[in-house]
């Protein structure tokens, strides 16, 4: 295992378990205030996701910052293999913005890295890369991997559209339906959503705990997802919901148009505008007033433009960076 940092008044600590899931929502939600973003974390969110990682011994691979007996930091390393593509080596890392200019993100960042070379080591494989997400807005982030040798590789971004008025008339194509979602549709529209990314960037092939983590995801309401269906299964889907723990901490009315995708055989038949329409119709049904989405503004099939012409405008961005092990 890598050497702790070592920085003055700061305490370099392992995961201490579910125990530890409030404080990291606590830290993420300072985080993303601190880059403009109006992201609420809670710890039923971490939950959901920790509780069901892959690739990831958080035991061995997450390392907690804690000024004067509090956690403040934490970064968390995991690795995957991109189909038909390198094996990736991750980190993440959040500050609470509060104890920022201590060098303790770059304390995580180096001792990351480290963890996960050890990681690499194990792995017998002809190109391995290892990959950071950033918001733009990080400029000390930015600067930090940048120097670190990172490279861009591709972009995202989150939308809004500011409002749930003016929608087109856009009727669902011939020869599908939208039916209500249930609970005994689940698998079937997680591995339709699943086939549907396969030829994306960045595609990493889904397993068992990847649908548990499916099925543990918060806010969960079946009567906002708009699911089309055609003779051979799920034609397309947007799965919309709720995030309750945001809207209440930051005063919005905003629901998510999230989870779009359209199966190869109905792409560009206006099948995903249609159901997106749909869906911020139900949505305003709720009293919502705006709605988003995140998308990778380098999609394959035109996705940036399909949102940006319903009226969704970028309100933050990402850039993901990689550079050889």
């Amino acid at each position: 295992m890598p050497a702790l940092p070592q920085l003055p008044d700061v305490v370099f600590r392992p995961f201490q378990g579910s125990s530890d899931y409030g404080n990291f929502a606590r830290i993420i939600t300072a985080f993303a205030l601190g880059e403009g973003s109006d992201r609420v974390e809670t710890a039923e969110g971490i939950s959901a996701g920790y509780d069901h990682l892959e690739r990831c011994d958080p035991e061995r691979d997450l390392l907690v910052a804690e000024v004067d007996g509090d956690p403040v930091a934490y970064s968390r390393v995991w690795w995957d293999q991109e189909t038909d593509g390198p094996l990736l080596y991750t980190q993440v890392c959040f500050v609470d913005p509060q104890f920022g200019g201590r060098g303790i993100g770059s304390g995580l960042f180096i001792w990351s890295e480290e963890r996960l070379r050890e990681i690499a080591a194990e792995h017998d494989a002809p190109d391995k890369q290892f990959q950071v997400f950033i918001n733009d807005q990080n400029m000390g982030a930015t600067a930090l991997i940048s120097g670190s040798g990172f490279e861009p590789v591709t972009y995202a971004a989150e939308m809004v559209r500011p409002s749930v008025e003016d929608l087109p008339d856009h009727p669902l194509p011939d020869g599908v339906e939208i039916r209500p979602a249930t609970e005994d549709q689940l698998r079937a529209i997680w591995e339709a959503d699943a086939d549907a990314f396969r030829d994306h960037w960045g595609y990493v092939e889904p397993t068992e705990e990847s649908y548990a983590h499916f099925l543990a995801l918060p806010y969960r309401d079946l009567t906002l997802w708009k699911v089309a269906w055609d003779d051979e299964g799920v034609a397309g889907q947007v799965r919309s919901f709720i995030d309750t723990a945001q809207n209440s901490e930051r005063g919005l009315w905003r629901g998510w148009t999230e989870y779009i995708s359209t199966a190869r055989r109905w792409r560009r038949r206006g099948l995903a505008k249609a159901l997106i329409v749909e869906s911020i119709r139900e949505l305003a049904k709720r009293g919502m007033i705006d709605v988003a989405l995140g998308v990778h503004t380098e999609n394959p099939n035109g996705a940036f433009d399909l949102y940006a012409g319903l009226g969704y405008e970028v309100v933050a961005s990402w850039t993901a960076y990689r550079k050889p092990v």
